[in-house]
């Protein structure tokens, strides 16, 4: 059994290189052959034993707002609005007394990610005494655009690239993490002007992040060309 039941699923976005379409819809809720991102989330962290969700919103949130008010989910969300974007870590920062002293996920919901989110779940359970957080790698076919990693032979983050022009590997971080309750001593750490997970946060812990690769999908729905990949990508496995 799952011991990890609260996600924060990051979804605040102006995803604007998804316009037009995101002219009138936020980026979290771009439907995938009908279904919006965050409906996907939902149904996929829920089925994986996930019960608390954390949801921001900035950017046309009334939408986001009447989605989760007609969502089954409803009762089990948290929804915090951000009058100006916090920044992925700005956030973390802001709802510190949601995971406080808990395991906790952290996802961008404007992502697509189908995947054995038990094999996850047993990858951080079992991770090496001194890691304190996994990473969901997957293998890319644009390593410049991603956040790439090296590993040791325990599998663990020991250097990290941040979209470089000569990227060592094709491994990339998914933006999907499982930490464990040394989050809060490692946000005290950071200096205050730091709003970025990946630029700063995960720098801290290098050697204490262990990773598990996806054999499933994930892709960044972060332009029109991804997002048409997406939807091929799902009309593939359902017909």
């Amino acid at each position: 059994m799952s011991t990890v039941k609260k996600a924060i699923l990051l979804s605040a976005g102006f995803g604007k290189r998804l316009r037009p379409i995101t002219n009138t819809t936020p980026k979290c809720l771009v439907a995938i052959n009908g279904k919006p991102l965050l409906q996907l989330w939902l149904e996929e962290l829920s089925a994986a034993g996930f019960s608390e969700f954390l949801i921001n919103t900035h950017y046309l949130s009334e939408q986001v707002v009447d989605f989760v008010n007609n969502s089954v989910f409803k009762k089990a969300i948290t929804l915090v609005h951000e009058p100006e974007l916090l920044g992925t870590l700005g956030t973390l920062k802001a709802n510190q007394a949601f995971w406080e002293n808990n395991n906790v996920l952290i996802a961008h919901a404007d992502n697509l990610c189908l995947c054995d989110w038990s094999q996850f779940i047993n990858a951080f359970i079992t991770r090496p005494v001194d890691c304190h957080a996994t990473m969901m790698l997957f293998e890319t076919d644009t390593p410049k655009s991603c956040g790439i990693v090296d590993l040791d032979e325990k599998q663990r983050v020991i250097t990290f690239h941040e979209k470089v022009s000569n990227p060592p590997s094709n491994l990339a971080n998914g933006a999907i993490y499982l930490f464990d309750d040394s989050l809060n001593s490692k946000i005290e750490k950071v200096n205050e002007s730091g709003t970025d997970i990946s630029i700063n946060l995960i720098p801290s812990y290098i050697g204490q992040m262990n990773s598990w690769l996806t054999d499933g999908y994930l892709r960044d729905i972060g332009s029109l060309n991804s997002l048409d990949k997406a939807i091929d990508y799902i009309n593939s496995i359902s017909s």
